[in-house]
Order: C-alpha cells, then sequence, then structure tokens
C-alpha cells in the first residue's frame, strides 16, 4: 500500500455516487462533507480507544491534588510548621523544581500546594497531550490505518480536529476534576479555578506544539521528541527565569510553563497570563492546520535524508543496526542531560553563598556541612530520574520495531530472537553508561569551574557512577517486560520513573510508608560523596539489572513475535 497518496479533499476525489449514498455492499459513510467530513466519527472512534487510558490521567491528576491537600496538614500541623518548611520552595534550588515561590512569606496550605505541586499538575497536563496527539495523528499514519480511514468519507482535517477534539474534552475533564478537588481540600475557590484552567490551557498549548511537530516528522517518535524537546525547554527557561529571583524573572515568560505559574494562585489570582496560553494554543493549532495543507499523507515536512545506496560492514550484522537504531535516541537525551547537568553544576556557588540563610531542613537534604558534597550527590540522583526516562523511552523503540513488522524481516535472517533483543538492550545500557558517565564529569568540571575546587571533578564524577546501577534496573525491568508482557511497558515504565521521582522529592516530605521508599531504585544508593560508597547495594542493584534483562529476553524467545502485539 503506498504511502505517498495525496492527501487531497475526500470530497473532491470520492465519486459523485459517494454523495448520494454508500455504494451496494460498502459501509454506511459518515454524515457531513468537505475537510472535517467524518470528525465526529473519529472523535467517538478516539474516545472508545482512549476509554481507559484518558480517565486514567484525569484521575491521576485529580488524586494527587487531593492527596497532597490532605498530607499537608499532617506534615505541618501548625502555621509555625508550614513557616518553617516554606524556605524548601523560596530557595533557589526549590524554586527550579516548584516555581516561582509566591505567597511563602507567611505561607498558608494552599500557598503552599500551589508554590510546590502546581508545576507538577502543568508538566503532567503536558506529557498527556503530546502523547495523545501524537498516538491519534502520526502514529496511524505511520502504521498505515490513517491511509484505510482515509479510503472512507473523511476529511483532509478530520484526524487532526478529532485529536484536537478529543484534547479539549480531555482537558476540560481534567480542569474540572483538579478545581474540584482543590475546593474539597477547603482551598478558595478563585485560586482553585485558576488551578484548574492553566491545567487545561497548559495542556492545550502543548496538544498545539505536538500537533506541529506531527506534520514536521514522518515518524511518530521524532514528533514526540521534538515535542519533549520543546517541553524540556520550557522547563530549563522556567527554572532559570524562577531560579533568578523570588517571583520569577523576565526569563520566565518565555516558557508556557511559567504562564501558568505566573497566575499567582491564593496570592494574586491573575488571569491574564493565561491569555499568553490561549494565544500560543491557537497560534500552533492553526499552523498545525496550515502545515497539514503542505504535505501528503504519511510523509513529513522534514524529509527524512535518503541513506547511502550501500550499507556499511556494521549494518549487515544484528549489533550495527541496533546501535545504528538506537544511535538517535541516546545522542539527543544524552545532549539534554549533560547540558541540564552543566547548567545545574554552575549554581554550585549560589548553593554555597545562601548556605547561611538556608533552613535546617534543607542543609539536611544536602548532606549539612558539605553542603556542595550534597549538592553534586542530589545532581547524581536527579540524572537519574533523566537516565531513567531515556531507557524507558529508547527500550519502547524495540517494541516499534515489533509493531511496524521491522523485527520480522530481521529475524528472517539466521538472526536469533535472544542475538536481536540483547543488541538493542546492549546499546541502550551502553548509551546509559555513557550518558552518567559524560553527565558526570561535566557536572564536577562546572561545579570546579565556578567555586575554584577541584576535587568536585572527581566528587561530581564518582557520585554519577554509584547511582548508575539504579538507573540500570529500569533497564533490565522494562527488558522482562518487553518479554513477557508488552503491553505493560509503557504504564509500568513511566509509572516507575513517576515513583523514583515522587520518592526522590515528595516522599520525605510527605512521610509516606517506608514500602514506597523501597520501589525507587535510587533510594538504595549511598548519598555519594556525602557518604562513602556502598558496595553491597550495588552489587545487589546490578545483579537485578542483569537477571531481570536475563528473563526478559528468555521471555522474547518463548512469546510470539508479531506485529501489533
Amino acid at each position: 500500500m503506498s504511502t505517498t497518496i495525496r492527501d487531497h479533499d475526500a470530497s473532491a476525489s470520492r465519486p459523485p455516487t459517494d454523495r448520494s449514498g454508500p455504494a451496494h455492499g460498502a459501509p454506511r459513510h459518515t454524515r457531513g462533507s468537505g475537510t472535517l467530513a467524518g470528525t465526529g466519527t473519529l472523535v467517538r472512534f478516539m474516545l472508545r480507544r482512549d476509554r481507559i487510558k484518558l480517565p486514567a490521567w484525569v484521575a491521576g491528576l485529580s488524586l494527587f491534588v487531593i492527596y497532597i491537600g490532605a498530607a499537608l496538614p499532617q506534615i505541618a500541623p501548625t502555621e509555625a510548621d508550614l513557616a518553617a518548611a516554606s524556605p524548601l520552595l523560596s530557595q533557589p534550588i526549590g524554586r527550579m523544581f516548584a516555581g516561582p515561590a509566591y505567597g511563602m512569606d507567611p505561607p498558608s496550605y494552599e500557598t503552599f500546594f500551589a508554590g510546590g505541586y502546581t508545576l507538577y499538575l502543568y508538566l503532567l497536563a503536558a506529557l498527556m497531550n503530546i502523547l495523545l496527539i501524537s498516538r491519534h495523528t502520526r502514529v496511524e499514519e505511520q502504521s498505515g490505518r490513517a491511509e484505510l480511514v482515509r479510503a472512507n468519507v473523511t476529511g483532509r482535517h478530520a484526524r487532526l480536529t478529532a485529536a484536537l477534539v478529543v484534547a479539549v474534552i480531555t482537558n476540560l475533564a481534567a480542569a474540572v476534576a483538579v478545581t474540584a478537588m482543590a475546593l474539597a481540600n477547603d482551598f478558595a475557590t478563585t485560586g482553585s479555578l485558576l488551578v484548574g484552567v492553566g491545567v487545561a490551557l497548559t495542556g492545550m498549548t502543548f496538544a498545539g506544539v505536538s500537533a506541529v511537530t506531527a506534520q514536521l516528522s514522518e515518524y511518530s517518535r521524532s514528533a514526540s521528541g521534538l515535542a519533549g524537546l520543546v517541553l524540556g525547554v520550557s522547563f530549563a527557561l522556567r527554572a532559570l527565569g524562577d531560579m533568578a529571583a523570588e517571583g520569577g524573572s523576565t526569563l520566565s515568560w518565555f516558557s508556557p510553563l511559567g504562564w501558568a505559574s505566573q497566575t499567582a494562585p491564593y496570592v494574586l489570582d491573575r488571569w491574564w497570563p493565561l491569555l499568553l496560553s490561549i494565544g500560543l494554543a491557537a497560534a500552533t493549532t492553526a499552523l498545525a492546520f496550515g502545515l497539514q495543507d503542505r504535505r501528503d499523507l504519511g510523509a513529513g515536512l522534514l524529509a527524512a535524508r535518503p541513506g547511502r545506496a550501500e550499507a556499511g560492514p556494521a549494518l549487515g550484522t544484528v549489533w550495527g543496526l541496533a546501535a545504528r537504531l538506537q544511535r538517535g535516541p541516546v545522542l539527543a537525551w544524552g545532549f539534554a542531560i549533560a547540558v541540564l547537568g552543566v547548567v545545574d553544576g554552575l549554581f554550585t556557588q549560589v548553593m554555597l553563598d545562601s548556605a547561611e540563610n538556608m533552613p535546617d531542613a534543607l542543609q539536611q537534604v544536602f548532606g549539612a556541612g558539605e553542603l556542595a558534597a550534597g549538592y553534586l550527590a542530589f545532581l547524581s540522583v536527579f540524572s537519574g530520574y533523566l537516565t531513567a526516562a531515556f531507557i524507558v523511552y529508547a527500550v519502547q523503540g524495540l517494541k516499534a520495531e515489533e509493531d511496524s513488522g521491522r523485527a520480522e524481516a530481521v529475524l528472517a535472517t539466521p538472526t536469533g530472537r535472544t542475538a536481536w533483543g540483547l543488541s538493542h538492550v546492549l546499546a541502550i545500557g551502553l548509551g546509559a553508561v555513557a550518558v552518567m558517565l559524560v553527565t558526570g564529569l561535566l557536572v564536577g568540571v562546572a561545579a570546579a569551574g565556578v567555586t575554584g575546587t577541584g576535587a568536585l571533578v572527581g566528587d561530581g564524577f564518582l557520585a554519577h557512577v554509584n547511582t548508575l546501577p539504579a538507573a540500570l534496573v529500569t533497564l533490565g525491568i522494562c527488558t522482562l517486560l518487553v518479554g513477557w508482557a508488552p503491553r505493560l511497558l509503557a504504564p509500568v515504565g513511566w509509572t516507575l520513573v513517576g515513583v523514583m521521582i515522587f520518592v526522590g522529592n515528595f516522599a520525605a516530605l510527605l512521610e509516606v510508608p517506608d514500602w514506597v521508599l523501597t520501589l525507587s531504585p535510587l533510594h538504595h544508593v549511598a548519598q555519594v560523596p556525602v557518604e562513602p560508597v556502598q558496595w553491597l547495594p550495588l552489587l545487589w542493584l546490578g545483579l537485578v539489572a542483569v537477571v531481570a534483562v536475563a528473563l526478559g529476553l528468555v521471555g522474547l524467545r518463548r512469546r510470539q513475535i508479531s506485529a501489533r502485539s
């Protein structure tokens, strides 16, 4: 089936008999005409397909709100307790991870919730919309299903419009749920509405961004990766802008994530920053429709480079092919993680300068008297989150090879399943090792450069080496899922990353049970260089990773390999 069929208006290409009704024996056509014909049917179809995913996303967002609202009074029973914890959010590092810290002098439960946790609601809403739009547009074209749908009575813009309508419905549901849960916590009405609307409009902003990137690349992973890159840059701009000054700086206003934070719920209650979100969502949506008119169905505006007429010797082996397929994700994720590590390392001197005003609770996080070492240990854990996320993303590429049918072509040659799976796992594992080691070295060099302490180079490198086995446990678990339950790879893999971030950043503050802490592999490593390296936990983590990979490869040999597993 050709993938270069010109994507022209369905009403123009249809024979005249299509206008009067379906041909004998053909399925009944959807009502409507023009470029939006069939949009309603596609909306219902997409909602049917996502009947579990989207309610789960919305439920997760609302449960996060109700949990934080219930936990804060338990952690800080009095206003004095809450005021003592507020420097965790108002310090530069706290603002980097939480937002501009409005309403921290003195804080209330609702301002503490808005200052410390709403940013993560906005991040989750952005991710939800990136995945939603990519799943219903570019993935459908890449798989060929969109071409089958276009063979029926559907307009040129029907699929993109339907995906955006589903995004609107989902974001409205998220806004209602988040607002209701905030009100259930006895938070102020206007601020709660601002948080809910901020979640919805941030989501729609990145739905528009994802709609644009879906027009640029003919591959779903590239389209999602470009949208994810925009989200990463937005987070970095907001983080740097919010670190510069309490309440944010000019740089904060260049980030779509910063606009929702600048509404300052429960403090200033400003609605007008959300006009920026509406404007960007409208502009990117219009751009996406304009770009769609300029490309063929199945193609992207950024044309894939033609390959060489003859492959190199390395591509003649399964190991070389796996390395070539994983090279792009390794370079893209590795560059982003390393750059973020360098930026964080350059703030080491800022941390030391603010040590005198730092509260006891924050000093305990970074190791009290050894503040620079504690900060490097914290950065190594942060790199561990990102590397674990890279691993989940990269292993999904292995499943994509199977879903697309390309794996069957490789396995039709004298190549065993174990070698095929191991080649990808090894390429991902070596990529993760390289990312952590390079990032650790660069973090140490950056910290040493701003402080003039050369020993921090070795400390930063050693901290990342210490964290590496915990990150590789993610690779073992993902391989295990690919071997035995490939459908669970994405939900379980990303949940594991979420658990690692939650345990590392919020578990101590929320006083969660100990068994929750043990779910994060990063919880089991020592805080190097504040503490000496503890080899036994590292050996256990390495053993778990190796055994899980081995069991996953066994499962890969035993189950059926087929497209759409």
